[in-house]
């Protein structure tokens, strides 16, 4: 019997590439048309990694981690956790699921699974007992996922646009509690 190998772990400085490479192409599925607009040009490309660089080699603070759902050694999906960073949050208890992509080339392979029981059990070893993700109200399958997996909405929502206010993205909150 063979199995595949495949594992969620702790983000490495050396994952960014990846990590930009995965969440360009969800964009690019995501958002269609959008994409371009969100990613922009090749510079940006080279200041998304840098980015990327920074956030794993400085995170916010300790309790901001990045995961990646890896199948062998290519980086497959991705997580952020941390701190609740909304106004109604307590950063003391309520987590947040910042950012949960699995590569579209990858879905139903039980990457998504893995990497969010991966980010729960790392929410729940910082102290958290509630986490909220926001995701695009468009994303129904995103949305299935995680109330298939206990999450509900909560009510909130907010839209997401650049600073002239094209390519706005509206988004509802989704809230679990960790026991």
């Amino acid at each position: 019997m063979t199995t595949a190998d495949v594992s969620v772990r702790v983000a490495w400085v050396q994952d960014a590439a990846g990590i930009a490479a995965v969440q360009l192409r969800a964009w690019e599925q995501r958002y269609g048309d959008l994409a371009a607009l969100i990613a922009g040009s090749d510079a940006d490309d080279s200041r998304r990694l840098a980015a990327w660089e920074q956030y794993l080699t400085r995170p916010p603070e300790a309790r901001y981690r990045a995961l990646v759902a890896l199948d062998r050694v290519r980086i497959v999906g991705f997580a952020l956790t941390g701190p609740a960073t909304d106004p109604d949050a307590d950063p003391a208890v309520d987590g947040e699921l910042a950012e949960f992509t699995v590569d579209p080339a990858e879905l139903r392979k039980g990457h998504g699974s893995r990497l969010l029981q991966a980010g729960a059990d790392t929410l729940r070893a910082d102290g958290f007992t509630r986490v909220v993700c926001w995701i695009d109200s468009t994303d129904d399958a995103g949305r299935a996922f995680l109330e298939g997996a206990g999450w509900a909405p909560d009510g909130a929502s907010r839209e997401l646009a650049d600073e002239k206010g094209a390519g706005a993205v509206k988004q509802v909150r989704l809230h679990t509690s960790l026991p």
